[in-house]
């Protein structure tokens, strides 16, 4: 037989007044507390029922119900329902258990808890930093809904700080090994890689870098090697003027070379006056081997990483006049105006001409809308074609071995203007 609670519970006219106060119970509040619910939804049949059990002879009489119905919402005077159906208030959160389908979880106290526990957690963080308390702002502005991950990374972070600066230099993964048991856990383009350059950088009061080669060297002062050998760029018919084991290796050279950030950083060539010409794809370098060009070539790759950076500050050290050429793409525009800007590039084979020389279908690829701080002739030229136009356009290959003189348009945004 079903009982009274099991009835109550069923009745689907009633769903919405126990869902009412489902959600209250779960916002902290006590049964014996609740002596009315704002109900919205409410059928007729259930504000019928209702009455039926609270309104009176003499209530009625007076033209007055005690379920008030205002709109959609209608005002139940859940204590009353309880002691007319002789429902005892323990007895409340079993039966919207049941009617409801959920347990009541005391969401109030879970957040009380949690905030509790959070404060627990950063004072945790900062005892154990107590010499990094911007990372530690920083880190707690962030927040974080997995706490054991903080923890782990405070604890690794904790270990490598105390063993700074590293004699013998250490790999960046044989440190991420040997103190958070994973030799990519400290990787540079991880968080646990960017906490690593904010400690150190606190630590050593230096300005935190951006420039991915600047990061490198400033892990490099306290022993921390990253990236020294995986990252390389491509030189071809480079001039050196010193006799270093890299001066050498290029000046005995026939094809392209590539060279380590090791190979920049720790035996850096002495390279002579000339002009070196910056691009981004490996193919341009094929074709200048194909067409026996005899002009300086640097091949990026791609966007800049730390090696690229490297050799880009080594040439403006040593007084090379730098040209760069890239896609007439989004990235490699980008790529472009930050050579153009930062190093003092000329940009070449990037113009309008170049473009326009692509002819209406330079690729299959659809360019979209050139950023607004593309210089106007190219905005207008990359406009009329709709497409982007690679390196290996014949029109692009013609602009960069055709002629030595700069042919280029300058993408760079506006003074002030920061680069994507």
């Amino acid at each position: 037989m079903p009982t009274r609670r099991d009835v109550l519970a069923r009745d689907p006219d009633l769903a919405p007044l126990w869902a009412a106060v489902h959600r209250r119970l779960c916002s902290g509040a006590q049964p014996t507390t609740i002596a009315a619910i704002r109900v919205e939804g409410l059928s007729p049949n259930g504000i019928a029922v209702l009455r039926s059990w609270l309104d009176t002879t003499a209530r009625r009489r007076r033209d007055r119900s005690a379920v008030e119905s205002r709109g959609a919402v209608t005002v139940v005077p859940i204590r009353q329902v309880l002691d007319v159906l002789g429902v005892p208030a323990d007895e409340l959160i079993p039966l919207v258990e049941l009617a409801v389908g959920r347990p009541v979880v005391d969401v109030a106290a879970q957040r009380r808890e949690a905030l509790a526990q959070r404060r627990d957690l950063w004072a945790d963080v900062e005892a154990k930093l107590p010499a990094l308390p911007t990372l530690v702002a920083r880190m707690r502005a962030a927040g974080t809904d997995n706490e054991e991950s903080v923890l782990g990374l405070v604890d690794s972070l904790v270990k490598v700080m105390s063993r700074l600066p590293f004699d013998p230099p250490a790999s960046l993964a044989k440190l991420s090994h040997d103190h958070a048991g994973d030799p990519h856990y400290f990787d540079l383009d991880r968080l646990a890689g960017a906490r690593l350059v904010s400690a150190v950088a606190e630590w050593t009061s230096t300005p935190e870098p951006t420039r991915p080669d600047l990061i490198r060297a400033m892990l490099t002062r306290v022993g921390i090697l990253a990236d020294r050998l995986s990252a390389t760029v491509l030189l071809h018919q480079v001039q050196v003027a010193g006799d270093g084991p890299v001066d050498r290796r290029l000046r005995d050279a026939t094809t392209p070379v590539p060279v380590t950030l090791l190979d920049l950083t720790v035996h850096p060539p002495a390279l002579a006056s000339q002009v070196l010409t910056v691009v981004e794809n490996p193919s341009v370098l094929e074709a200048a081997m194909r067409r026996q060009s005899p002009i300086a070539l640097a091949c990026t790759s791609g966007h800049l990483g730390s090696v690229d950076h490297a050799l880009l500050q080594l040439a403006v050290d040593h007084g090379v006049d730098l040209r760069y050429a890239g896609d007439l793409d989004g990235p490699g525009l980008r790529i472009a105006s930050q050579v153009a800007a930062t190093y003092g590039a000329t940009l070449i084979a990037m113009s309008p001409d170049v473009v326009r020389r692509a002819g209406a279908a330079p690729s299959a690829v659809a360019f979209g809308d050139p950023a607004e701080w593309v210089d106007p002739d190219l905005r207008d030229a990359i406009a009329s074609s709709g497409r982007v136009v690679y390196q290996e356009h014949d029109a692009a290959l013609e602009a960069l071995f055709g002629s030595d003189q700069p042919q280029g348009s300058d993408p760079q945004p506006p003074a002030g203007r920061a680069l994507a």
